[in-house]
């Protein structure tokens, strides 16, 4: 007879009371951007602010793994890389995300500022994370350049830097000018990326 083993109680509840709590920062945050107190996501949760410290540590690491949970939703939002659309369709989606949370995109913002500090402890979080986005849409670019989606005359390693710099650049422009339509603009900006009229994939010549 075997023995099967039972759900490991402790561990579990620990793991949902810290998603509870991540999901409670990103909720305060959403609304009251970084202004929002320890306090707060403590009453949120039904817990003390000491309790908040044995998940996070320090307030930065709760701020950092609430820009993780934005990172996840706006891919999640932007859907599959490597499609035809991605180039387009991610970028508004990414930019609508933007608009549609506030309070996330200026802790984002803020954060990243700050982080230009080596002596930041945001520093090493937003080196690796643009280390890898630029990895990730280099790999996405060069996708659709074999595709002819995207043009091909330019590295797809510095369309990807471009792209990372226009959306963050949006970002800015937009708390600064809710006005302006970030969404349209990121559109207008994939369509410099398009190959000419008629430059699609080289074929094999017909024999």
């Amino acid at each position: 007879m075997t023995n099967q083993r039972k759900p490991r109680g402790p561990y579990r509840k620990s793991a949902e009371r810290r998603e509870r709590i991540l999901q409670a920062a990103y909720e305060a945050i959403d609304e009251h951007g970084e202004r929002a107190s320890m306090q707060d996501i403590a009453d949120r949760v039904g817990v003390t602010q000491p309790a908040l410290t044995y998940y996070f540590p320090t307030r930065d690491d709760l701020l950092l793994a609430v820009l993780d949970r934005r990172d996840v939703l706006g891919k999640s939002l932007a859907g599959g890389a490597g499609e035809d659309r991605s180039m387009i369709d991610n970028m508004v989606a990414s930019t609508r995300h933007t608009t549609d949370h506030p309070g996330l995109a200026k802790l984002y913002v803020t954060l990243s500022a700050a982080a230009t500090d080596p002596e930041s402890p945001a520093h090493g979080y937003f080196a690796e994370r643009y280390r890898d986005l630029a990895a990730e849409v280099t790999q996405d670019l060069e996708e659709a350049q074999r595709a002819g989606v995207i043009r091909a005359d330019l590295p797809a390693e510095h369309l990807a830097r471009a792209v990372l710099a226009v959306l963050d650049g949006l970002q800015i422009q937009w708390m600064h000018g809710p006005a302006v339509d970030i969404a349209a603009v990121a559109k207008s900006f994939t369509r410099m990326l398009m190959p000419p009229a008629g430059s699609g994939p080289e074929t094999e010549p017909e024999e």
